[in-house]
């Protein structure tokens, strides 16, 4: 959940690291901190709250050197607080950690060491790393946290500097990504490569249970065990203008915007429009497996389990697969019972959602293969997979996800697309959705340009405190998705169901303070939506409509109408979702949250 950037090199490390802080305060932003060393001396800071905070107290101090560890903390163990913010340290201030992940048995270590006379001042699990590095210290810091790593048991990325160790980095991980970024001006470690790509996008990713020396000029990999690694660099495909706001006031209505080219990346160069059928070249490996599946899980969380949701639809559409969805926080936690030739599908944005990789190890245990739809390269789902597509949406900076949604349910239909042609669909089938497929970057343009509409409902209802989203079949996800993503930006406490149930206990809470988002397609739900619309108005409930362009019987009715092009009914939520992502976000900018940064959140959880 929080943020690591380390530097070492021949700059000053100072603004580099304030910098990468900045490009991943969205993974935690209760209190940050800096260590930077200079010889044998090391400068050390931190702050609660933001990083402008930090920002504003190292203004003018002079931190020479250009070796430092940084990081933006989202609160595990221990309030948000100077004491409790890192980096930690031990009690001679020779060892600085930064920690991200939880360690488990911090309690027990922490008493060992309190009984051999050492001293703690923090509430945090994160300094018993710190002492214990320092404990087993005899002049060789790598061999001190490999056998700390020995010692703890939880999740980490950590970075380490010691004050009698100069110019050197000691990283590891175990559950918690961290990447090595390679350039001609130092060495970048970080925990996303957000934070390196305005200085590289060579980079080298740390695998489980594996730590790394980091110097200027060159760096080593070994296993917990001390054996050796040789990994070459990746080449990321990701810009530093990606992580620039570059004219907008926010990076969730820069994300939403931007969602007519991530769509077409999600498809680009995957398409053959006169087979009717996608080209989905990593999932090769177990396309003879794959092509005879008749069951299929899509474990996920937060929205990519919204957008499983909405998968399961489309498997049900497109092919004669069996399809469930499974909450990836409670799936290992089931007593799995796979039929033969099961896929487990992991959808996660980082690919490092620490439910998720629990989820498809516990599956793959139970003897299922192993799918991943992610959007980071090298991620762990990626590595712990059998075969995966990528999402290719970029990087996404605003907690809340937009970009990424819609890039997963075209991955979702892609896939479905492909084992439907080699199961029942026909050619015109499969050209038709090839064709929807192509349509939409220019349908989503369109449906933006009704963004001041949109901004105009917004206002009209961003005093309730009350919302409630209906939806059916394919849309029934986007009603979830919608709520969330109001929940999350404004603080508006909203609901999503399926309009079926609405009779069933929430249309008790209907009244006129109350706004009602109903997504009606023109689809085979059609009018059973319009009878929900009328329940809701004879008792006095405003109503906002996701419509398709045209629809006149939903303009008689509803109180204010939001319209999405024609387009085959299972392609509608890719529609349907972006109104309510500017409803989200314009309720939000009125109410003046914090849209990038809501509380409490953090963009990449890899706690459970």
């Amino acid at each position: 959940m929080c943020g690591i950037v380390c530097y070492v090199g021949e700059k000053s490390a100072k603004p580099i690291l304030i910098e990468g802080l900045r490009r991943l305060e969205y993974r935690g932003y209760d209190s940050a901190g800096l260590a930077v060393q200079n010889g044998n001396e090391i400068s050390c800071y931190r702050e609660v709250g933001k990083i402008a905070n930090l920002e504003a107290l190292v203004d003018g101090k002079s931190m020479e050197g250009s070796t430092g560890i940084a990081h933006t903390r989202w609160a595990t163990h221990g309030e948000p607080s100077v004491k409790n913010a890192h980096p930690q340290r031990d009690q001679e201030e020779n060892v600085y950690v930064i920690h991200n992940g939880i360690i488990e048995n911090y309690h027990l270590l922490k008493k060992q060491l309190e009984k051999k006379g050492i001293t703690f001042r923090s509430e945090t699990d994160s300094e018993v790393l710190a002492q214990l590095i320092a404990f087993y210290f005899d002049g060789n810091l790598a061999d001190a946290v490999r056998k700390t790593m020995s010692q703890v048991e939880g999740t980490f990325g950590m970075g380490v500097i010691h004050r009698h160790v100069p110019g050197q980095i000691v990283v590891a991980r175990r559950g918690s990504p961290l990447i090595i970024g390679v350039s001609d001006e130092g060495h970048f470690v970080a925990s996303d490569v957000s934070a390196m790509v305005r200085y590289t996008n060579k980079v080298v990713h740390l695998q489980e249970n594996e730590l790394a020396t980091v110097t200027a000029d060159d760096f080593s990999i070994l296993t917990a065990s001390a054996q050796q690694i040789q990994r070459s660099t990746e080449t990321v495909e990701w810009r530093a203008e990606d992580a620039e706001l570059n004219g907008f006031p926010h990076f969730m209505l820069k994300e939403i915007y931007e969602q007519a080219y991530t769509i077409k990346n999600a498809f680009r160069g995957r398409l053959e429009p006169g087979e009717g059928v996608p080209k989905l070249g990593g999932i090769m490996p177990v396309w003879e497996d794959l092509k005879n599946c008749r069951h299929m899980v899509l474990v996920a969380c937060g929205t990519s389990y919204y957008a499983a949701c909405v998968g399961k639809y489309i498997f049900e559409k497109l092919t004669e697969i069996d399809t469930e969805v499974g909450l990836a926080s409670e799936f290992r936690y089931r007593k799995l019972n796979f039929p033969s030739n099961t896929f487990v599908v992991a959808i996660s944005q980082s690919g490092e959602t620490a439910d998720t990789i629990a989820a498809i190890k516990e599956a793959k245990r139970k003897g299922a293969r192993l799918l991943g739809i992610v959007n980071v390269v090298g991620s762990t789902i990626s590595r712990e997979t059998d075969a995966g597509i990528y999402n290719h949406a970029g990087p996404e900076i605003g907690v809340a996800s937009t970009k990424n949604f819609t890039s997963q349910l075209i991955t979702l239909t892609l896939l479905a697309l492909l084992l439907g042609r080699h199961q029942h669909l026909s050619l015109t089938e499969g050209i038709q959705a090839i064709r929807a497929l192509e349509a939409l970057p220019d349908q989503v343009r369109e449906l933006l340009g009704q963004s001041s509409h949109i901004e105009a409902i917004a206002e009209k209802y961003f005093h309730c405190a009350n919302w409630l989203f209906l939806g059916r079949k394919y849309n029934y996800p986007i009603a979830l998705e919608g709520a969330l993503k109001l929940k999350e930006v404004s603080y508006i406490h909203a609901e999503g169901y399926a309009a079926g149930e609405m009779k069933h206990g929430p249309i008790a809470l209907i009244n006129p303070e109350m706004p009602t988002v109903a997504i009606i397609p023109d689809d085979e739900m059609h009018e059973k939506m319009l009878s929900n619309i009328h329940e809701i108005k004879s008792r006095k409930g405003p109503v906002i409509a996701i419509a398709t362009q045209g629809d006149e019987k939903v303009r008689e009715i509803a109180d204010d109408v939001i319209e999405i092009p024609p387009i085959l009914d299972f392609l509608t939520p890719i529609l349907s979702v972006i109104p309510c992502q500017l409803l989200a976000y314009y309720c939000a900018k009125f109410l003046e949250r914090d849209i990038d940064k809501p509380r409490n959140l953090a963009k990449s959880v890899t706690v459970e």
